[in-house]
């Protein structure tokens, strides 16, 4: 099925781009990736006036009200653009916040995420959270339910530079005992896959640049024959998995999120291993941008829930609905 974005969710997407642009996002992730956050704050502030992080509040909580689309269409600018920081962290956890029963910690919190004032981080399945020394909003899922955590330890280095890595603090606020973890994991798969994509379209249209001026025996690279197949190859991985995201994004249900999320983040993985072989040994080098996208390619690939996992998801949703 072919998914088709009205006029007002392409403009959205272009004016998204065209900041992104503008905003040279590879200097903001180095600096990121270094501990300094000025700038990544401000980009920060400047993704959330464009309304990317009140799409995942409810208008109650001065939010637009959860709209998964218009997410996954911004999502998909966040990959192509390598923007650092806990975006899907707080997409997750205005959706565990916002389905507590106690709407107390929702309404103390949710305002500031929405307007861009704070970010939030989340340790999932892991004392280990993203970015917890520049979240403002650190939460923990533990056996008595969602925490807000006092403090963090030390950042830990990851394999992509811009994710760091913290350790939460225990203890903390009791903010519930039921947190709705099933809503906040099938919107945080799917803001997943929308980034995933995002960074395979950026992968793409980097090694066609590259290959098309890049000559080897007088000619361009890209004029080759296995090179057009490897490039082929990847398009049309990406451009499968764009439906399957949008498909996914109209009905929210767990397995369609769950294809949609390894179908994107499989296809961007492959474009990278693409990228790297069609670069050459430039591609190894961590001060070439190519880096920037290929590392995130790699983390997504298992960051809430691996290949495995969400194959199992795809197979047990198949057999509840037959």
């Amino acid at each position: 099925m072919r998914f088709l974005l009205d006029a007002e969710q392409r403009a959205f997407a272009g004016s998204l781009d065209a900041m992104l642009t503008a905003a040279d996002t590879p200097s903001v992730v180095r600096e990121w990736s270094r501990g300094e956050h000025a700038s990544g704050r401000a980009l920060w502030s400047r993704v959330a006036d464009a309304g990317v992080f009140a799409l995942a509040v409810p208008e109650v909580h001065e939010g637009l009200g959860v709209r998964p689309v218009e997410l996954a269409v911004a999502f998909v600018e966040l990959g192509r653009h390598a923007v650092p920081g806990p975006l899907v962290e707080t997409v997750a956890a205005a959706a565990l916040l916002a389905g507590l029963p106690d709407p107390g910690p929702a309404k103390r919190l949710l305002p500031a995420l929405a307007a861009g004032d704070a970010m939030a981080t989340l340790a999932w399945r892991t004392p280990y959270a993203l970015d917890g020394d520049v979240a403002a909003t650190r939460l923990a899922l533990t056996a008595e339910g969602l925490r807000l955590a006092p403090g963090h330890g030390p950042v830990r280095a990851s394999l992509d530079p811009a994710r760091r890595l913290t350790p939460l603090d225990p203890g903390g606020e009791l903010l519930g005992t039921d947190p709705p973890t099933a809503e906040a994991l099938v919107r945080a798969r799917l803001a997943t896959a929308a980034q995933a994509l995002g960074v395979g379209l950026a992968l793409l249209d980097r090694t066609v640049a590259h290959v098309g001026q890049r000559t080897q025996f007088g000619v361009p690279v890209g004029s080759f024959q296995a090179v057009k197949h490897r490039l082929a190859d990847a398009k049309v991985a990406l451009e499968f998995a764009r439906p399957l995201l949008f498909g996914a994004a109209l009905t929210m249900d767990p397995a369609d999120v769950a294809a949609a999320k390894v179908t994107a983040c499989e296809a961007a993985y492959a474009t990278a291993r693409t990228a790297l072989q069609l670069h050459g040994a430039i591609g190894y080098t961590a001060e070439y941008d190519l880096s920037l996208w290929l590392t995130k390619a790699r983390v997504l690939r298992t960051a809430w829930g691996g290949p495995q996992e969400c194959r199992a998801e795809v197979l047990s949703g198949g057999a509840r609905r037959w």
